[in-house]
């Protein structure tokens, strides 16, 4: 046994759909990676990284890697994804395939209808959340907005989140109820609440179903990795198998 424990998605879909994130530990990665560090691009030991996605999959059950993207904090989404594709989301139709986005603050959205037949996992930080990925996402289904359910998987949180005038006029541009979302700090900058910032827009493209959000990276050393708080640092993967 390899160790691994990730935090399972607690939605109302088909029991067929496999739908988490990784927890930090369980891995064989050292130093700042340490252990289960998921991320390829972060000057880890390739061998380190290839035995923690050895693990990932048995762990969870997947019956393969995902093909893992690369991404760029933008809005484009993967159709039926391959590995190094360039984009912030991947979408499936296709019975077992993972999709899969790596995390270390950003907020991971995973979507999928209740049968688990479409399903789709976004990267969404600030740059992807103003850039619109959630909303290109929730498009690429074929299945209706209303039909979709949303799960919000591990980020860094309002307290830990500091962000300057730049950062909130790109919501507020589109947006002006989005300055609910940030909270003025005593050193004249902005605490930002991705949580929020996402349920928002979630809900302008018409998915109303949306439950997680809450657990904070950058306040759970032993849990998560978090690039705000530890700079070099390895990757969660947050996931989801389309069902069949």
């Amino acid at each position: 046994m390899s160790g691994v424990d990730w935090l399972r998605a607690d939605w109302q879909v088909s029991d067929a759909v496999t739908g988490g994130c990784t927890y930090r530990a369980g891995g064989v990665s050292t130093g700042p990676y340490t252990s289960l560090n998921l991320g390829a691009h972060v000057d880890d030991d390739p061998a380190h990284v290839g035995e923690n996605r050895r693990r990932f999959v048995e762990a969870c059950g997947l019956p393969a890697e995902p093909a893992w993207l690369t991404q760029v904090h933008g809005a484009d989404v993967a159709i039926e994804p391959a590995s190094g594709d360039v984009a912030d989301a991947a979408l499936s139709r296709s019975p077992g395939t993972v999709c899969a986005v790596l995390i270390a603050d950003c907020l991971p959205v995973l979507l999928a209808t209740a049968d688990g037949r479409e399903v789709a996992a976004a990267h969404a930080g600030w740059r992807g959340l103003a850039a619109g990925v959630l909303e290109t996402t929730v498009r690429a289904f074929e299945s209706p907005p209303r039909s979709l359910h949303a799960w919000l998987g591990p980020a860094i949180s309002q307290d830990a989140f500091e962000v300057g005038d730049e950062v909130r006029e790109a919501f507020l541009e589109s947006d002006s109820g989005a300055a609910a979302c940030f909270q003025a700090n005593a050193a004249g900058r902005w605490q930002a609440d991705l949580y929020e910032l996402a349920r928002r827009r979630l809900l302008t493209s018409g998915v109303t179903r949306v439950s997680g959000g809450g657990l904070c990276t950058a306040g759970s050393r032993d849990l998560f990795f978090s690039y705000r708080r530890d700079g070099q640092c390895g990757r969660m993967a947050c996931f989801v198998k389309c069902a069949g």
